[in-house]
Protein backbone atom coordinates (compact mmCIF):
# COMPACT_ATOMS: atom_id res chain seq x y z
CA UNK A 1 0.00 0.00 0.00
CA UNK A 2 0.80 3.53 -0.69
CA UNK A 3 0.08 6.94 1.15
CA UNK A 4 -0.03 10.48 -0.71
CA UNK A 5 -0.53 11.96 2.31
CA UNK A 6 -0.25 15.42 -0.18
CA UNK A 7 -3.26 14.08 -2.32
CA UNK A 8 -4.87 12.41 -0.15
CA UNK A 9 -4.66 9.20 -1.89
CA UNK A 10 -3.95 5.46 -0.43
CA UNK A 11 -3.23 2.81 -3.37
CA UNK A 12 -3.93 -0.24 -2.98
CA UNK A 13 -2.14 -2.95 -5.34
CA UNK A 14 -4.74 -5.26 -7.04
CA UNK A 15 -6.19 -8.24 -5.45
CA UNK A 16 -5.63 -6.80 -1.58
CA UNK A 17 -8.47 -5.83 -0.13
CA UNK A 18 -8.86 -3.41 2.61
CA UNK A 19 -11.48 -3.51 5.31
CA UNK A 20 -12.18 -0.54 7.62
CA UNK A 21 -15.01 -1.88 9.20
CA UNK A 22 -13.85 -1.45 12.46
CA UNK A 23 -12.62 1.49 12.53
CA UNK A 24 -15.55 3.36 9.57
CA UNK A 25 -17.86 2.21 12.81
CA UNK A 26 -16.57 3.45 15.66
CA UNK A 27 -15.93 6.82 13.69
CA UNK A 28 -19.67 6.80 12.13
CA UNK A 29 -20.71 6.61 15.37
CA UNK A 30 -18.50 9.71 16.77
CA UNK A 31 -20.04 11.61 13.83
CA UNK A 32 -23.31 10.65 14.27
CA UNK A 33 -23.62 11.47 18.29
CA UNK A 34 -22.24 15.00 17.86
CA UNK A 35 -24.11 15.92 14.47
CA UNK A 36 -27.73 14.76 16.64
CA UNK A 37 -26.58 16.65 19.44
CA UNK A 38 -25.16 19.39 17.50
CA UNK A 39 -28.73 20.10 15.33
CA UNK A 40 -30.83 18.73 17.99
CA UNK A 41 -29.75 20.40 21.23
CA UNK A 42 -29.97 17.42 23.00
CA UNK A 43 -27.97 14.51 24.70
CA UNK A 44 -27.61 11.44 22.39
CA UNK A 45 -26.07 7.80 22.67
CA UNK A 46 -25.27 5.74 19.50
CA UNK A 47 -24.39 2.62 19.19
CA UNK A 48 -23.29 0.39 16.39
CA UNK A 49 -22.10 -3.32 17.34
CA UNK A 50 -19.74 -2.92 20.25
CA UNK A 51 -18.83 0.81 19.90
CA UNK A 52 -20.82 3.41 21.66
CA UNK A 53 -20.50 7.24 20.89
CA UNK A 54 -22.33 9.74 23.15
CA UNK A 55 -22.46 13.56 22.63
CA UNK A 56 -24.53 16.66 24.67
CA UNK A 57 -25.92 16.18 28.03
CA UNK A 58 -26.00 12.89 29.71
CA UNK A 59 -29.01 11.56 31.77
CA UNK A 60 -28.98 12.30 35.48
CA UNK A 61 -26.64 9.57 36.45
CA UNK A 62 -24.86 9.16 33.05
CA UNK A 63 -25.75 6.79 30.11
CA UNK A 64 -25.71 3.35 31.78
CA UNK A 65 -24.19 0.84 29.45
CA UNK A 66 -24.29 -2.92 30.15
CA UNK A 67 -21.09 -4.45 29.09
CA UNK A 68 -21.11 -7.78 28.15
CA UNK A 69 -20.00 -9.92 25.27
CA UNK A 70 -21.94 -13.16 24.72
CA UNK A 71 -24.81 -14.79 27.42
CA UNK A 72 -23.00 -15.89 30.66
CA UNK A 73 -19.81 -13.98 29.81
CA UNK A 74 -19.07 -11.58 32.81
CA UNK A 75 -20.79 -8.51 32.87
CA UNK A 76 -20.92 -4.94 34.47
CA UNK A 77 -22.73 -1.73 33.96
CA UNK A 78 -21.05 1.26 33.70
CA UNK A 79 -22.45 4.88 33.64
CA UNK A 80 -20.60 7.69 30.63
CA UNK A 81 -20.91 11.02 30.87
CA UNK A 82 -21.75 13.14 28.43
CA UNK A 83 -19.00 13.14 25.65
CA UNK A 84 -17.53 9.83 26.35
CA UNK A 85 -17.45 6.40 24.47
CA UNK A 86 -17.14 2.64 25.11
CA UNK A 87 -15.85 0.00 22.68
CA UNK A 88 -15.17 -3.65 22.98
CA UNK A 89 -13.29 -6.17 20.80
CA UNK A 90 -14.06 -9.88 21.17
CA UNK A 91 -12.54 -13.13 20.24
CA UNK A 92 -15.23 -14.88 21.20
CA UNK A 93 -17.87 -13.05 18.84
CA UNK A 94 -17.54 -13.49 15.11
CA UNK A 95 -15.69 -17.15 15.06
CA UNK A 96 -15.96 -19.78 12.39
CA UNK A 97 -13.96 -22.84 11.19
CA UNK A 98 -13.57 -26.11 12.90
CA UNK A 99 -13.14 -27.81 16.21
CA UNK A 100 -9.37 -27.47 17.77
CA UNK A 101 -9.00 -24.67 15.08
CA UNK A 102 -11.58 -22.19 15.68
CA UNK A 103 -10.91 -18.69 14.39
CA UNK A 104 -11.92 -15.19 15.40
CA UNK A 105 -11.68 -11.95 12.58
CA UNK A 106 -8.99 -9.76 14.58
CA UNK A 107 -5.88 -10.01 12.25
CA UNK A 108 -2.62 -9.84 13.85
CA UNK A 109 -0.46 -7.91 11.27
CA UNK A 110 2.70 -9.30 12.24
CA UNK A 111 1.40 -12.49 11.20
CA UNK A 112 -1.56 -12.29 9.18
CA UNK A 113 -3.71 -14.57 11.58
CA UNK A 114 -6.10 -14.39 13.98
CA UNK A 115 -4.33 -12.67 16.81
CA UNK A 116 -3.61 -15.28 19.83
CA UNK A 117 -6.70 -15.66 22.37
CA UNK A 118 -5.56 -14.44 25.36
CA UNK A 119 -8.10 -12.33 25.93
CA UNK A 120 -12.29 -13.17 25.28
CA UNK A 121 -12.88 -9.40 25.49
CA UNK A 122 -11.11 -6.09 25.80
CA UNK A 123 -13.77 -3.05 26.35
CA UNK A 124 -12.19 0.57 26.57
CA UNK A 125 -13.69 3.77 27.48
CA UNK A 126 -12.26 7.03 26.00
CA UNK A 127 -13.76 10.62 24.54
CA UNK A 128 -13.80 9.41 20.83
CA UNK A 129 -15.08 6.03 19.83
CA UNK A 130 -12.41 5.75 17.40
CA UNK A 131 -10.02 5.93 19.98
CA UNK A 132 -11.82 3.44 22.12
CA UNK A 133 -11.84 1.02 19.07
CA UNK A 134 -8.20 1.43 18.44
CA UNK A 135 -7.06 0.43 21.75
CA UNK A 136 -9.38 -2.41 22.20
CA UNK A 137 -8.23 -3.78 19.12
CA UNK A 138 -4.82 -3.12 19.80
CA UNK A 139 -4.79 -4.68 23.05
CA UNK A 140 -6.25 -7.99 21.68
CA UNK A 141 -3.37 -8.29 19.63
CA UNK A 142 -0.85 -6.85 22.37
CA UNK A 143 -2.02 -10.26 23.95
CA UNK A 144 -0.20 -10.98 27.31
CA UNK A 145 1.43 -7.11 26.87
CA UNK A 146 -2.56 -5.41 27.19
CA UNK A 147 -2.77 -5.10 30.77
CA UNK A 148 0.34 -2.73 30.60
CA UNK A 149 -0.56 -0.98 27.17
CA UNK A 150 -3.86 -0.28 29.04
CA UNK A 151 -2.39 0.93 32.63
CA UNK A 152 -3.69 4.86 32.33
CA UNK A 153 -7.12 3.82 30.26
CA UNK A 154 -10.37 2.73 31.54
CA UNK A 155 -10.31 -0.79 30.37
CA UNK A 156 -12.08 -3.98 31.35
CA UNK A 157 -10.05 -7.18 30.02
CA UNK A 158 -12.10 -10.90 30.18
CA UNK A 159 -9.64 -13.42 29.72
CA UNK A 160 -10.20 -16.60 28.47
CA UNK A 161 -10.86 -18.33 31.80
CA UNK A 162 -13.44 -15.48 32.39
CA UNK A 163 -11.66 -13.82 35.20
CA UNK A 164 -12.18 -9.90 34.92
CA UNK A 165 -9.04 -7.34 35.05
CA UNK A 166 -9.81 -3.65 35.13
CA UNK A 167 -7.73 -0.87 34.79
CA UNK A 168 -7.12 2.43 34.48
CA UNK A 169 -10.10 3.85 36.61
CA UNK A 170 -12.84 1.76 34.68
CA UNK A 171 -16.49 3.44 35.08
CA UNK A 172 -18.66 2.34 37.51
Amino acid sequence: MRLDAGRRELTVPDGVLLDLGATAKAAAADRAAARVAGELGVGVLVALGGDIATAGAAPDGGWQVLVQDRPGDPSCTVRLPGGAALATSSTASRVWGRAGELLHHIVDPRTGRPAARVWRTVSVAAFTCLRANTLSTAAIVAGRRAPEMLREMPSRLVGRDLDVLLRGGWPS
